[in-house]
């Protein structure tokens, strides 16, 4: 036996048991107190006769008109079907009301029909509608919508018996209804009389005064002048609300709180009544503070007869738009709930109100409430009412247009009691972190959230594309639950189910209001947005890349799936930018698969081994302990009294940039690091990691698209024991030019404090000032100063012009001691040390300096390296670099494995340990292939000794020599170097120098001109700005001074911006401080509070063009630092399959599915990928098909320059839309504030301001433009 109730809420579970949810009092009377107390669970037996007792026991509490409510039917009684006398409806509307409208008249076996304006020709409305009609143009999308006469011509063109507007547009027309009536077709909405009455607010006001209904003081008529406006303050004062005089849905509404605001907020409010419903009248009430909306919902059969469906409480509002609506209002208390419903009903009988309608009141913080207005048909907020009634509202209205009554569709007030509560989520396409601005585009994926008590209403699908014509409103989330707590819970649990991807939505914003204290509470007025801004916290967009990673927002699962896949997408259709430097042609041998890890325990195992022989004393002294507990001069110390010979390793940094451009990513190097450290840290005989600075800063934002100070710190993290050395350019920073000292001082503070140890300091022209502020700021930070001389020519040599002889060496080193700097370095760019030179100079300054470390440097571009480390080391260096095997030789380091080997008894480095390594460096080493310049193999060789190019150098110059046009010319760029060189001086060479050599040696085989020609011609050639700038004394003086007449005439007619010829002494020395708080704020000002830290503003200190270009990427992708190797670099093919591995749990496998052909209006295409299984489109710009102009001729679509957040005078559009009005001209002064552009998104009219006063140098856009988020609309000087 089995037994079905439904009845207030009694619902059967099966056989066993049930659980009814009944309001206590309902139990004992059917009035309309029933939620004064709290709800009341009965849970029955296991036992059908146990189901049937309690069942008994309720229906015996139950009074006999409720219980009446249960009765079986009566065979051959009529289904409500039967009351609709109508064959073919049409939904006059769009979107998911139109959906809503077409499945409650299927319901009622229907035939349905809908209509829709081209530009929502895929609008999934249609799918469902027998029939679809296409709206003719008529001015704008949202206008075809609103055209009465070309409407009721497809309706009667097409035998529709009855028309259904939904919300919005014609919905709450008179005149449409009337048409409707005059063409014979019934219009299933209110009366005419009723939407005069109601759609005009003053007269909804008067009959509610007549009704006896409280109102709010106010305007008795619609104005339409802002003198009317401002007569009614001077009787009333502030505050007011500016409403609509027609329409609804927050549409021209504005609430000006000062005098000064009045006038322009009552125009804004017009205009976007008149744009919104064709009447710009709006009427002018007191506005009442700290209010709650509660409306009730009416429906009425035009006989006289009203109920209401109970009260929904609307208060959780952003600007006059319901963001939350639940139902009943049951933190409200039962008087105040009383009063409101009495009222409704009041008002809407005595004007013999006929179908769905609802009743707005403001509750103040008093209890006493007022009528607002009278929204003549359905609501989008009806769902709640729905689900707690059982009632269908849509269903009824199309009854009581048929000519029902209320009582034929069993609608008796006494009998309509609430079930639980219920809460409706609107979810919009706006972005809550741009002050939700709506957002457009293609949704990349679409799951809606469902499950137990989730109602879904809406009309999105994979692959839609949201565009800016409409209203953002994308789905309706309706969740019911027997309590309040249970309804926050599952829409929660819905909210955080969903999987809207492709625009930015609410949804974080609404999870966020869902956890908010007071809104569990239930104690939120039409305030609560604006006095809790935490809300808008925690949001995807704001938040930082270090914190994107840990973690997301309230419950929503923000793992950048979605920034991967628009960055794989991008990459097969666009490949590579030509910058990044990848062969295209080796692009695509990368291996599908990510190189695994090497072994920590393998290494463990060689080295306990080896500890059983040699004891304890591999693994002391622990260098980094004694830098950071002791100091640099005690480390100093203990670097002297070592016995062996340490090494430096610098596969993490200056091998990979001399072999592969600088372009290692930081997931390679992590996943060597905990081996490494294990490697090293068992031995006494490694001094440090050369892993950042010089070019890796630049690199890591430009190319890899990476934060180089997370890379610092997520390396220091996995290497917590190894000494970290980087690369500091003296007074240049990590930068290619000169910044105010504070800038290097405070870079060098940041650097040490994220875990740098080891600051290797060096000016690239050997210019003692500069490295005074260098070493200073180094050792101001608590690092460790390694003060590195610049090796260049031969200092063997007896030549008697030989400027760089033995006293040139030891007279510098000598300054840089007296300076105090901890250790001396010889860095040797090119390769140019020979082993009798590096006897000679070591010896000699271990003579001069017997208690200053001496730290040596090469690269083994001549295949001299491991001999000169090694006769380094025996002349007395105390610590020599090298690189792992697999990343040694050639331009980069001399291979350590070598070293180790020559070294014998004087390393204790464990070889096989380093095979380990080496064996997992070789593997990747092969991911980067794309980046190894082929010709190095062949360009490389003793030559260094005449030409002195940097082995870091090589490959950045062998890539820009084959993109200027040079390939198979690099011999001759190769002389064209030594020429350069000593056209400028005969100089060190090492960035930035060793780049102003390359500039100018490129720019001779370009021009193919001799040493005179461009001696004497030098004032008047196009000479590379780096060229000029050298000149200028940018970089300071060069050993010897600037060659002559070459600078002379270099500089004729090139001043500096103040005027003078050149820089006199440092040029640094002449700079302001920089202002680090200013530029932090305008920093946060443009890219938010929780993206900028101050690590963000040293980024932008040094490479502000850079900086700015990295996070607009990461803006665009997220950040894909975690993204595989493979999948960053190598384009996936149609039909093939990656996994992506983003931690435990979270294996996505990936496969491509298809790319669409090209989308000439757009120039666009569509990705389709399968993200385990579920497809996801992705609509993404083809930066690289040449598309066909409107003259026939070649060309490529145009696309708008995006402005610059830090630049004040770079003015965009705050979201996607419609310029209808341009109201500035090029060469225009402008006052701040003025309105320069109106941009018409969703229905939704912008006022686009000036931010700061001047004179407009651009204007880049015209009346009826379409623009993008952030597009470049009018810069300001």
């Amino acid at each position: 036996m089995r037994l079905t109730i439904a009845l207030l809420g009694v619902s059967s579970l099966g056989s066993n048991a049930f659980i009814p949810t009944i309001p206590l009092r309902a139990l004992r009377t059917a009035s309309s107190r029933a939620f004064d107390n709290p709800l009341r669970t009965y849970v029955s037996a296991d036992t059908d006769e146990k189901i049937l007792t309690e069942a008994k026991e309720l229906l015996d509490v139950i009074p006999a008109a409720v219980a009446a409510v249960i009765e079986p039917p009566t065979s051959g009684s009529s289904s409500l079907a039967n009351l609709c006398p109508f064959k073919k409806v049409m939904a006059a509307n769009r979107g998911e009301i139109a959906v809503r409208i077409d499945r409650a008249a299927t319901e009622l076996n229907l035939k349905t029909a809908s209509i829709y304006a081209y530009e929502d020709r895929n609008s999934a409305h249609r799918w469902d509608s027998d029939e679809s009609y296409l709206l003719p143009v008529s001015g704008t999308p949202v206008g075809a919508y609103l055209n009465i006469t070309n409407i009721i011509h497809i309706a009667t063109e097409n035998h529709i018996d009855a028309i259904h507007p939904g919300y919005g547009f014609l919905s709450e027309s008179a005149e449409f209804a009337q048409a409707c009536a005059d063409a014979g077709i019934t219009f299933v909405g209110p009366s005419v009389e009723n939407l005069i009455t109601f759609g005009d607010k003053t007269k909804a006001r008067e009959l509610a005064i007549k009704s006896g209904v409280s109102v709010v003081p106010g305007t008795t008529a619609p104005l339409t002048t802002t003198e009317e406006a401002e007569a009614f303050v001077e009787k009333y004062g502030f505050p007011v609300i500016i409403k609509a005089a027609k329409g609804g849905g927050g549409k021209g509404m504005r609430v000006v709180e000062k005098k000064e605001d009045l006038i322009p907020l009552f125009k804004a409010a017009s205009s976007e009544a008149l744009a919104s419903f064709g009447d710009g009248g709006c009427f002018v009430e007191r506005y009442v503070k700290n209010a709650k909306h509660v409306e009730v919902q009416v429906i009425g059969d035009g006989k006289g007869n009203v109920v209401h469906l109970w009260e929904r409480d609307c208060s959780v509002q952003r600007r006059h738009q319901k963001i939350v609506e639940i139902a009943p209002a049951c933190h409200h208390p039962m008087e105040v709930r009383k009063a409101v419903l009495e009222d409704a009903l009041r008002i809407t009988k005595a004007c013999n109100y006929k179908n769905a309608g609802t009743v707005e009141f403001l509750v103040d913080d008093q209890g006493r409430h007022y009528f607002m207005e009278v929204n003549p048909r359905v609501q989008v907020e009806h769902t709640v009412t729905e689900q707690v009634t059982g009632v269908d509202i849509v269903q009824s209205t199309f009854l009581i247009a048929g000519g029902a009554s209320l009582e034929d569709i069993g609608l008796v007030q006494e009998n309509i009691i609430p079930r639980g509560v219920a809460m409706q989520c609107r979810i919009t396409t706006e972005d809550p972190a741009r002050d939700f601005a709506p957002d457009t585009g293609m949704l990349d994926v679409c799951r809606h959230s469902v499950g137990p008590g989730i109602r879904v209403d809406g009309y999105s699908y994979p692959g839609m594309v949201v565009q800016p014509y409409f209203d953002s409103l994308l789905v309706k989330y309706t969740a019911h639950h027997k309590t309040w707590d249970g309804a926050i819970r599952r829409m929660r649990r819905a909210l955080r189910e969903n999987h809207i991807r492709g625009v930015k939505t609410n949804i974080p914003f609404l999870l966020n209001v869902m956890d908010h204290p007071d809104f569990i509470k239930g104690s939120f007025d039409l305030n609560f947005i604006q006095n809790n801004p935490d809300l808008l916290k925690n949001l995807p967009g704001t938040l930082s890349a270090q914190e994107l990673d840990t973690q997301g927002t309230l419950g929503q699962k923000y793992d950048n799936i979605e920034g991967y896949l628009k960055y794989i997408a991008n990459l097969a259709v666009n490949g590579h930018p030509k910058s990044l430097g990848a062969d295209p042609a080796l692009v695509h041998t990368i291996d599908n698969r990510d190189v695994p890890a090497p072994k920590s325990s393998d290494i463990a195992k060689i080295l306990e081994k080896r500890k059983t022989v040699n004891g304890d004393a591999l693994s002391a002294p622990h260098w980094r302990n004694i830098l950071r507990t002791q100091g640099a001069e005690a480390l100093a110390k203990a670097v002297r009294d070592h016995q062996n010979v340490l090494v430096t390793d610098t596969t993490w940094r200056d091998a990979h940039q001399s072999l592969l451009a600088t372009r290692m990513r930081t997931a390679d190097l992590l996943k060597a690091a905990d081996a490494t450290n294990t490697a090293f840290n068992g031995t006494s005989d490694v001094f440090s990691l050369e892993m950042w600075g010089g070019a890796t800063f630049d690199v890591s934002m430009n190319f890899l698209r990476e934060c180089p100070w997370k890379r610092l710190e997520e390396l220091r993290e996995a290497a917590p024991d190894m000494l970290f050395q980087m690369l500091l350019r003296g007074a240049n920073g990590v930068g290619y030019t000169v910044y105010p000292d504070n800038v290097v001082y405070e870079f060098c503070k940041q650097a040490y404090k994220s875990g740098n140890d080891v600051f290797r300091v060096f000016d690239s022209l050997n210019y003692i000032d500069n490295m005074e502020l260098g070493i200073k700021a180094a050792a101001a930070s608590g690092g460790f100063v390694e003060a590195a001389i610049c090796y260049t020519g031969d200092v063997t040599s007896t030549d008697p012009n030989n400027k760089y002889d033995l006293k040139y060496y030891l007279d510098y080193a000598t300054k840089l001691v007296d300076l105090g700097t901890h250790a001396l370095a010889i860095k040797d760019m090119a390769g140019l040390l020979t082993p009798r030179a590096a006897t000679l100079l070591v010896s000699e300054l271990r003579a001069a300096f017997p208690d200053v470390p001496i730290h040596l440097h090469t690269h083994d571009t001549a295949g001299m390296g491991v001999a000169a480390m090694f006769a380094g080391a025996e002349a007395g260096a105390d610590i020599v670099d090298g690189a792992i095997d697999s990343m040694s030789g050639l331009s980069s380091q001399p291979c350590l494995g070598a070293i180790v080997s020559a070294l014998g008894e004087k390393s204790n480095l464990d070889l096989d340990a380093l095979q380990v390594l080496n064996d997992y460096w070789e593997s990747v080493r092969h991911q980067y292939n794309p980046f190894e310049v082929q010709a190095l193999n062949a360009a490389i060789g003793s030559n260094v000794y005449k030409h002195e190019i940097p082995g870091g150098q090589y490959t950045n110059l062998l890539f820009q020599s084959k993109q200027l046009g040079l390939s198979g010319r690099f011999a001759e760029v190769k002389k064209a170097y030594a020429l350069a060189n000593k056209l400028l001086g005969d100089i060190p060479k090492v960035t930035p120098s060793s780049k102003v050599v390359g500039d100018l040696a490129q720019f001779i085989v370009g021009l193919k001109i001799s040493e005179d020609e461009l001696v004497a011609n030098a004032a008047t050639l196009p000479l590379p700005n780096s060229v000029v700038e050298y000149f200028q004394g940018a970089l300071g003086p060069p050993p010897g001074g600037f060659p002559e007449p070459f600078r002379t005439n270099v500089l004729k007619g090139r001043p500096l911006e103040d005027g003078r010829a050149c820089f006199e002494g440092r040029p640094g020395s002449e700079l302001p401080d920089y202002d680090f708080k200013e530029a932090e704020k305008n920093l946060k000002e443009a890219f938010g509070d929780a993206r900028i830290s101050f690590k963000e503003v040293l980024s932008h200190a040094m490479y502000p063009k850079v900086f700015k270009e990295y996070l607009a990427h990461e803006k665009q992708y997220g950040s894909i630092e975690n993204l595989p190797t493979h999948l960053f670099l190598r384009p996936m093919a149609v039909g093939e399959e990656s996994l992506l591995h983003l931690g435990p749990g979270k294996d996505y496998y990936i496969r491509l599915a298809a790319i669409d052909g090209l989308d000439k209006d757009l120039g666009t295409r569509t990705v389709t990928l399968e993200v385990n299984g579920e497809k996801w489109f992705i609509r993404t710009p083809d930066n690289v098909t040449p598309l066909e102009s409107e003259s026939g001729g070649g060309g490529s679509l145009k696309r708008r320059e995006k402005k610059d957040p830090t630049v004040k005078g770079s003015i965009g559009t705050p979201m996607p839309g419609q310029i209808v009005a341009v109201n500035v001209q090029e060469g225009d002064e402008v006052e701040e504030g003025q309105t320069l552009f109106k941009l018409s998104a969703m229905k939704m009219e912008t006022e686009i301001k000036a931010p700061v006063a001047g004179k407009v140098t651009r204007v880049l856009v015209a009346q009826n433009d379409s623009v993008e988020g952030d597009d470049l609309l009018a810069e300001i000087a």
